[in-house]
């Protein structure tokens, strides 16, 4: 049988982009991985440019126009100046192809491991979601600098998380929506690991059992997803 094709989405333009930028940041702030004007975000719009929310504006007030626009090559342009951690979304969004959007957090939870200069270990097999078997801690370096961004490409290679020392957590997606929902996963996550520590030494899984979690994640979600035991019948139930 053939396989119905999806349709194609429509690639939003970039005034949707902005609004969804400045939308994006408003509920990183209400679900409480992030609070004032910390944190930041950026979201690709083409090849080689993006979008990045500028410096030291409040989200609540945040307006399309003040949106800097800059290019892999670090130029910007606009009206306001990019986030001062300009550098690693940049860097990020050239490294990965993967990679359609960059947040960064500095939620409570997340951020009280990343004091702690821990990485999140396979203590639960969500831990796959940012596509490795660990969320690794980056080593410390001053925000805002190139040491920092080469630190934090480091501790993403294989994976789409990572916290950074004494700092918070970077989350990347293929849109601003995935890269969200990601943060919150790994937030979610270093709070269980933090409750559990407080208990005492969490039981980690094995290699061979993330290995297969994170199999099932590459199709998790799709009609790909394998489960000989569900078949099926068709979109409506029949009749009588």
């Amino acid at each position: 049988m053939t396989k119905a094709k999806q349709p194609v989405a429509a690639r939003p333009t970039e005034a949707t982009l902005r609004r969804a930028l400045i939308g994006t940041c408003r509920r990183m702030n209400a679900l409480g991985i992030n609070q004032g004007t910390s944190g930041n975000a950026s979201v690709r719009i083409g090849r080689d440019r993006f979008l990045i929310t500028p410096s030291g504006v409040s989200y609540d007030a945040m307006l399309p126009a003040q949106i800097p626009t800059m290019t892999l090559s670090g130029r910007w342009y606009g009206a306001r100046r990019p986030s001062s951690e300009w550098r690693f979304h940049r860097d990020i969004l050239a490294a990965r192809a993967d990679a359609g959007a960059v947040i960064h957090t500095h939620g409570p939870l997340a951020t009280t491991l990343a004091v702690l200069r821990r990485d999140i270990p396979p203590f639960h097999y969500m831990v796959a979601v940012a596509g490795g078997d660990s969320i690794r801690c980056a080593p410390y370096a001053t925000f805002g600098t190139q040491a920092l961004s080469d630190l934090a490409l480091a501790a993403l290679a294989g994976r789409r998380a990572c916290l950074l020392a004494n700092h918070g957590l970077i989350a990347i997606g293929a849109t601003l929506e995935k890269a969200l929902a990601l943060a919150v996963e790994v937030e979610a996550l270093a709070g269980m690991y933090l409750r559990a520590c407080a208990i005492g030494e969490p039981a980690l899984l094995s290699a061979a059992q993330m290995a297969e979690a994170l199999a099932l994640f590459r199709t998790y979600g799709t009609p790909d997803f394998p489960d000989a035991d569900l078949v099926h019948a068709g979109t409506r139930l029949p009749r009588g």
